[in-house]
């Protein structure tokens, strides 16, 4: 049998307890604050309760004066499990992605459509498409509509969402997915982004190659990125190389959701492409995700040397294209990552306080 959601559990207690007179006709119950406080939830998810009992004429709420027991007859207070096992089939979930395609995501959302069903819950999906403005509003839409929890890839940022913050010292169940936010207790679910880079990079130190370009786009200061490149130095320390980061691209700007434009693409690959003619003894790129892959690709293949440098990176569609690429990469385990999140999720919202970040085993396609 399912468990109550917190807020189910508030309602229910209250509901009790005027069923049996501890909070008589006229009464005022407690506060938003005040239940929040003594259930240790969130203010979102007491006054979700607040909201069901008045939208059933149980109570009735008066802003900035509190919510008011109305005279009801026994009789007419709805049954319990008009808010349990009724509708468990109804409890919301909110997605918000920044982006996804077939590279990195979509499978995701497929692993989290799967579980949804085992747990009785729909996900409503929102994109902020690389603005943490729009996540905020996506956020502020989700709460609006009556979603219990929300599962969230931050977006790209130097600061931390303001809004994701409240949430959390709320206590609102959230699920972070692929970035986390290093000292904010919100689960994470994703990749070890650290151990997985110190692999590839092992690759390209261990086929041959010295001098290899760090590859990454501009202004991410994101949790996956700090750990992509911390992995790519330190597997270069303990093979007794010294990384040179005048040999290193860290200002592409294609590859951002709020920079996709083809002629910004096109800048991208004349500066690789630059950089690869006063550089010549540079024979391998590292690139920390698969978008910029291509880019180094397109670029290497207008100078005619696509056969001659090798190519490393996260994620990949799996494409003819692949093929001819030869690239050597990082497989994550998408499905697995939609379902976990799911998975905690749903024991966030029956009251799991576990945030210890959960980290999903990867591959290595070696080309």
């Amino acid at each position: 049998m399912r468990k109550d959601t917190l807020y189910e559990k508030i309602y229910k207690d209250l509901l009790e307890g005027i069923r049996t007179q501890k909070y008589s006709a006229g009464t005022l119950l407690p506060s938003e604050s005040e239940l929040s406080k003594a259930y240790h939830v969130s203010r979102i998810t007491s006054k979700k309760a607040l909201e069901m009992l008045a939208a059933q004429n149980i109570i009735e709420r008066k802003p900035g004066k509190g919510s008011y027991v109305l005279e009801n007859e026994l009789k007419e207070i709805p049954e319990m499990k008009a808010v349990g096992q009724d509708n468990r089939d109804k409890r919301l979930i909110g997605i918000i992605m920044d982006s996804f395609g077939d590279s990195y995501g979509y499978k995701i959302l497929l692993g989290m459509e799967q579980e949804c069903k085992k747990h009785g819950l729909c996900m409503v999906l929102k994109c902020s498409y690389g603005h943490k403005e729009e996540e905020t509003i996506s956020i502020d839409k989700l709460l609006e509509i009556g979603a219990d929890g929300i599962i969230i890839m931050c977006v790209h940022d130097e600061n931390y969402n303001s809004k994701v913050l409240k949430l959390s010292i709320d206590n609102f169940p959230m699920v972070l997915i692929d970035r986390m936010l290093k000292g904010i207790p919100i689960p994470y679910v994703g990749t070890d982004n650290y151990r997985a880079a110190k692999e590839l990079t092992c690759c390209l130190i261990e086929a041959g190659h010295r001098l290899i370009c760090y590859v990454a786009p501009l202004s991410v200061d994101t949790s996956t990125v700090e750990d992509r490149h911390k992995g790519f130095v330190d597997c270069h320390m303990e093979h007794g190389l010294i990384t040179n980061e005048a040999m290193w691209i860290t200002d592409l700007k294609s590859t951002l959701p709020s920079y996709h434009k083809e002629e910004l693409a096109l800048e991208d690959i004349d500066k690789i492409k630059e950089f690869v003619l006063k550089h010549p003894e540079v024979t391998a790129f590292f690139a920390v995700e698969y978008a910029i892959a291509l880019i180094i690709y397109r670029a290497l293949c207008q100078l005619g040397l696509e056969q001659e440098k090798k190519i490393a990176c996260f994620d990949s569609p799996q494409s003819i294209a692949d093929e001819i690429m030869h690239l050597t990469y990082v497989e994550q385990d998408e499905i697995e990552i939609g379902k976990s999140s799911i998975r905690i999720l749903a024991e966030a919202m029956d009251g799991n306080k576990n945030v210890e970040p959960q980290l999903i085993p990867h591959k290595i396609i070696k080309k």
